[in-house]
Parts: structure tokens; sequence; C-alpha cells
């Protein structure tokens, strides 16, 4: 059991994204409607890519691909126009009807998430979240995590901050929020970069997730049925990429986290700062 938030040298708060951390193995929802809705336009692009910009603010995420030298090529093609800024906009207007749906049916909790949420509930650590969906499809999200038992304390969107991931602003709030202070005391949990980066400037403790997330990238199912070695090298890339980007420890899913809170906790204990010194641990 983990001290809880009455110790001082305790963990006081966990934001969690969501999409290929708690729910969503696999991070499919997005990135399979992302490929739809370029597609609908004529424009081809790959799994992969839509993966690329994934944690940012759904509008910033388009905007990104939009940026591809490919997928302005395409563009040219089927316009005559290079892609300009009202075009994120009208993409993501197509593509957010497909994400009410997508999230319905990516709504699965990752394994252990919901015992692990039930564990910090149990010590008194508050338990907040971040996420690049706008708080409608939260409002999905949320009601399908709460059937299956997960709730979380907090539930905080790009929309009610000045700006999404990689800004602090949304971990920012959830601290205020879940009265956790100093931000030494405050773990972020993610599966890319940009919530690397996030849970970073915003002063956290930063545990990335492969095997269930974005970077790695498969279903429960090819990730059970994969060749063993084949998986290992998916997921070692993934950490490198979640290595690079600043992460202090790395592990394959919220199912195997217990242990790093608990390590964090015991440099919490010791006065360690996270800003201080991004060491980088494989769990």
């Amino acid at each position: 059991m983990l001290a809880g938030v009455n110790s001082k040298g305790s963990i006081a708060a966990v934001v969690f994204d969501w999409a290929g951390t708690i729910v969503d193995f696999g991070c499919f929802a997005p990135t399979v409607s992302i490929v739809e809705t370029f597609a609908e336009r004529g424009i081809q692009i790959t799994l992969d890519e839509a993966r690329g910009p994934m944690g940012l603010e759904k509008r910033e995420h388009l905007r990104r691909l939009l940026d591809l030298e490919g997928v302005r090529r395409q563009w040219r093609t089927a316009t005559g126009f290079d892609p300009a800024p009202e075009d994120a906009e009208a993409l993501y207007e197509a593509l957010e009807p497909r994400l009410f749906q997508a999230v319905k049916r990516h709504s699965g909790l990752v394994p252990g998430a919901r015992e692990l949420t039930a564990e910090l509930h149990a010590s008194g650590i508050g338990i907040g979240s971040s996420t690049g969906y706008l708080r409608p499809l939260m409002d999905v999200v949320c009601r399908e995590a709460a059937s299956q038992g997960l709730t979380m304390d907090e539930v905080v969107c790009p929309s009610d901050v000045p700006a999404g991931r990689p800004y602090p602003w949304m971990c920012f709030l959830n601290a205020m929020r879940l009265n956790a202070c100093p931000m030494n005391r405050v773990v972020k949990i993610g599966d890319t970069p940009a919530d690397v980066q996030e849970g970073l400037n915003a002063g956290a403790w930063v545990i990335g997730v492969t095997l269930s997330g974005n970077e790695v990238g498969l279903t429960p199912s090819e990730a059970a049925g994969m060749d063993p070695l084949d998986r290992e090298t998916r997921v070692r890339a993934a950490e490198a990429r979640l290595r690079a980007a600043g992460a202090h420890y790395v592990t394959e899913s919220v199912a195997t986290c217990r242990d790093v809170l608990a390590r964090i906790e015991e440099r919490i204990a010791q006065g360690q700062q996270p800003c201080a010194e991004m060491s980088y641990e494989r769990a």
C-alpha cells in the first residue's frame, strides 16, 4: 500500500492519461478515426503517421499531420492548394463524430487500471487525469469507464486550460483541484512523448507506459500472440522514444506501475526533486 496524501514524504496525486494508458489498449480510437477522416478527403495516411503527434489536443494533432510533406503533397494533388489553418478545423469537424463512435468501440479498460486506481483511492492519493480529447468526448469516455468500475477524482481537458500538451496547465489544474502540493509529490503517467513533456514541464515525476500505448500500437490479442522477440523489439523502441522525451521511469502498463510508484515515494521521502535529476530507470 502506498503511503498516501497525509504523509509529507508521499505521493499526493497521480495524473493519468486516458487512451493507451487506462482505456483503449493500443490507442486505436483516435488513430483509426484520423486515418478514416483523411481518407474521406482522398488523403492516405498510415496508422503510424496518425500516431506520430498523439497526446496533443486533436486540432493541433491534425495541424501537425497537415505539415507532413507526404500529406501536403497529396493535399495539393487533391485540392490544388497547400493545406491552410482552416483545413485543420474542417478536418476536426469531420473527425469529431467518428471519435464519438470510436471511443465507445474502444472503451475497454487497460488490464490493471481499475485495480490500481482503487488502491490509490484507498491510500488517500488524489487521482486526476489529462487528455487530448475535448470535454464532450471525455463525457462519453468517462461514462464508459464508470460502467466498468473506474472513476477519476478530476478530468481536465484542453478546453479547460489556455493550451494542451506539452504545456503543463492540465497537470497544474489537476494538482490545484486535488490540493496536491508541491509538484514533486505529483506523478504523471502516460503513453506518448507529449504526455512525458507535459509532466516534466509541470515539475512532476513521469512514468511512461509502452505495451498498452500508442508507441507500440498493438491490440491485446496482437500483443499476446506476437513472437516474444518481435514484441520485445517494439516495446524497446517505444521505451527509447519515451526515454528520449525524458521519462523518469518506463514500464509496460498501469498493471506494472505499483513498484514504480513505491520507488518514487522513496525518492520523495529522500527530498529528491524530479526536475533536478532526470534519471531514467526501466521498470
